[in-house]
Order: C-alpha cells, then structure tokens, then sequence
C-alpha cells in the first residue's frame, strides 16, 4: 500500500503553523519567566528590602501588593494592545509586548533598596511594575500569541496549538525557579537578599533577545490577513466588541477567572506558605515547584489534545470540576509537611489549571468574529487575571492570616473555580462559537467543535 505525500501548500502551512506554535511558546515562556521572578523575590526579598519599616505580616502584603500592582495596568494594556492587534496586527503587538516587559524587569534589577535611597526605592519599584502590567498585559500578550497559534493552526488541531502559549506559564515558572535555585545555591543567604536576587532580573535582557529575535521572524496571522484583504477592520474594534459581544466578554472573563488564580497561587503564595508557615527551606519549596512544573507542561499538552478530541467545553468543564474537589485534599496533603505529598497535592491542582488552561485558548478565541478577536479575547483575560491572578495570592495571605486556617485558602479556590465551571456551563453554543461575515474567504468557519458540545 503506497501513502501519497502531502501537498506542498499543506506541508508548507504545517511548518508555518509548527513554527509560530513553538515561537509563540518560547516568547510566552520568556514572558511569564520575567513575570515569575518578580513573585518569587516579592515572597523572599522584597519585605526587608524595599520595606523594611513593616512587620513581617505588613511587609509581606505590601510586597504581594506591588505583585499586584501590576495587575492595575493589565486592563489598559489589554484594551491598547486588543485595538491595535485588530488594527495592525497580531505580530507588531507581540514584540511591542515583549521589550517592554523585558526592559522593566531589567531596569527593576537595577533599583537601589530604601536603605540607599528611601521611599523611593518602593515607589520606582510600583512604577516598573505598572509597567510590566501594561507591557505583558497578560490580556493583550496572551490573546496575541494564542491568536497566532491558533489562527494558523490546523482546523482539527486548534486546541492542540492553541496551548504552546500556555506552556509558558508552567515553564516560566520553572526557570524563574531554577534561577533562584541556583542563586540561593552558589551564595550565602547574605549575598543573595543583599544583591543576588538582581542577577535573576537582569539575566532577563538575555532571554529578551532570544525572544525577539523569534518574534521578528515569524508571519502575520493568516486569519488576520484575510480580514486585512477583504476590507473588513474595524476602525474601534473595542467599542465594537462591547457593543456586539458583550456576553461573550463577560462569559469569556467569569470562565478564565480559575486557571490564572490557580496558577499564581502555586506559584507565588505556596513559595510564602511552605517556608513561613510549613517552616519548610526556601530551596525545598523551589524545588517542589520545580518538579510540579515538568507535570504541568505534560499535562496541558495533554489537555490541549484532549479540547480536540472531547470538545472545548466538554474538557474545560472537567478542569473546572476537578478544581473544585480538589481545593480542600490539597492542603490537608500540603499541611502533613511531608515532601512527597506537598508534590502530590500540587501536582493535583495544577492539573486542574493543565485541564482548563489546555482548551482554553481555542475556547475564548472561538467565541469573537476574527476583526474583533484580539480586543474580545485580551478584555476577556485582563479582567480574568485581574480577578483570578493579581488579587488570588493577596486573598490566600489575608484569609489565612485572619482565620489561621488553610481551609479558608480552599473555600477561595473552590468558590473561584466554581465560578468559572458555572459560567461555561451557562454559556449557550451561540456565545461560545461566533459566525464570520460571508464576505470574508477565511478557514476561520471551521471554527466548530470535533464533537457537539451543546450536551456537555
């Protein structure tokens, strides 16, 4: 039996889609690594070293808070980056994306402490870190690079593509840790609160060039240059999507409340859990992270597949679910101290985040007409992750701290995910796939489910 090669147009599409995948992994992974540093320092150096005045409690919520400073931006960046992304393109706003979150991290290693130069050592730090907010946006980066990967994706392997960018919250999590690890391995504890965390936030203009070198080499959506040739821009995109797709924005923002919020309480508030409460070593809980990460990266791709084969919804809703029954066991594993559960409870969790976080980009991107797809799904996540991401970690450390119990800790993520998984059970099939206008000669109509998820 012979197999007949390939066409050379569907080879060709395959490898542009394979390459804007893996480049949009590898920007996102960058991203969120600059992201990831600045929780982690804000857990272990940022209370005595930009507010040193505070008691361990306040200085710790103050540093938390300037984590979530950054957050307050996230909804201009978004609404700028989702214009001008529907404007000019998907590409163009990737790279604006990525200089401006990489300088601010470098120029936030450069920042002296307040023993040198007082208040304004926490101030300069705020305002690098708005910065960051409006440069990731994560709305405006995330629907970008997910725009990109899923709109050049293969019609049946959307969800599969659609996750690369998503990778990079779990591997961005592992080298932010592994950087530390490394610091806090090759130095004194001294050193390391004294100077050392800078060289993890300066290393990022490294990584910076990686990534726009990549960036720069990629193509256009092809999706979006069809609108582009057909006539069919909008000039207000973000006026448009409110007007015409507002249940999709408020479903799209409820649904994508719950992997963020379990993804930032991993990774920043367990790393303050484990050793201020737990009494646990600062390079214990890294490591811990670190192994939790390398699941998390084969889970999600393993979710991604899963959106494909069982349905956006049907597979996001499991996620959901499982976030849900599994707030509670995890930290009565957490709480024993013992290595191997704290790994089993993690790794639980995350999974729940992999399940949703998988379909997700296909899910929200599939729910807005392609000329107002990038303002439709940036709004959507900024608002999610202001909600389930800035705010997750700053409520895990109050509630604990008023209740001084881990259970309130569960009762907020069970609530969390228990809004997400009724907002896309709510969500009829006409908000969660969008029709394109007959004028525009765009693949973007086999936008449908493998499988009917109208029953799921």
């Amino acid at each position: 039996m012979s197999i007949s090669p390939p066409a050379p147009g569907n080879a060709a599409a395959g490898r542009k889609a394979g390459t804007v995948a893996l480049a949009s992994y590898i920007g996102t992974t960058v991203e969120w690594y600059d992201f990831f540093i600045y929780g982690v320092a804000a857990t272990l150096v940022f209370r005595t070293e930009f507010f040193p005045g505070f008691s361990d409690l306040a200085g710790t919520l103050a540093s938390l808070g300037t984590f979530a400073v950054g957050f307050i931006a996230r909804p201009l960046g978004g609404v700028v980056m989702g214009h001008f992304g529907d404007r000019v393109g998907r590409k163009s706003m990737l790279v604006v994306s990525l200089l401006m979150m990489g300088i601010a991290t470098t120029l936030i290693g450069l920042i002296p402490t307040y023993d040198t130069i007082g208040a304004w050592a926490p101030i300069l730090l705020i305002v690098l870190r708005l910065v960051q907010g409006v440069g990731v946006g994560v709305g405006g980066e995330w629907a970008g690079a997910v725009l990109m990967a899923v709109e050049n994706a293969p019609p049946k392997r959307r969800s599969l593509y659609g996750c690369f960018p998503q990778l990079g919250l779990p591997s961005g999590i592992l080298l932010s840790q592994l950087a530390f690890l490394l610091l806090t391995g090759v130095m004194s504890a001294e050193s390391f609160t004294a100077w050392g965390w800078r060289i993890a936030f300066l290393s990022s203009s490294l990584l910076i060039v990686v990534g726009l070198l990549i960036r720069l080499r990629i193509e256009e959506s092809s999706d979006f240059e069809k609108v582009r040739d057909a006539g069919q821009v909008e000039k207000l995109p973000v006026v448009e999507v409110f007007r015409r797709s507002s249940l999709q924005i408020l479903v799209g923002s409820l649904a994508s409340i719950a992997a963020p919020a379990i993804g930032y309480i991993v990774s920043v508030y367990m790393v303050s859990y484990g050793t201020k409460t737990l009494g646990l070593p600062t390079p214990t809980m890294l490591w811990i992270l670190v192994s939790v990460s390398g699941a998390w990266i084969v889970m999600m791709l393993v979710s991604g597949l899963a959106g494909d084969r069982f349905g956006r919804k049907a597979t996001f809703t499991f996620g959901a679910a499982v976030g849900v029954l599994w707030a509670f066991p995890m930290f009565w594993l957490v709480d024993t101290g013992s290595i191997a559960l704290i790994v089993i409870a993690l790794i639980g969790i995350t999974a729940a985040n992999s399940i949703m976080a998988g379909p997700q980009p296909a899910l929200i991107t599939e729910m807005f007409p392609i000329r107002l797809r990038y303002s439709g799904a940036s709004i959507s996540y900024t608002f999610a992750s202001i909600l389930g991401g800035g705010v997750a970690p700053l409520l895990a450390t109050a509630l604990f701290a008023e209740y001084g119990t881990s259970a309130a800790v569960s009762v907020l993520i069970a609530v969390i995910c228990l809004t997400s998984l009724c907002a896309i059970l709510a969500a009829s099939r006409k908000v969660l796939y969008a029709e394109e206008p007959a004028a525009v000669p765009t693949t973007s109509r086999t936008l449908r489910p493998l499988v009917d998820d109208t029953t799921t």
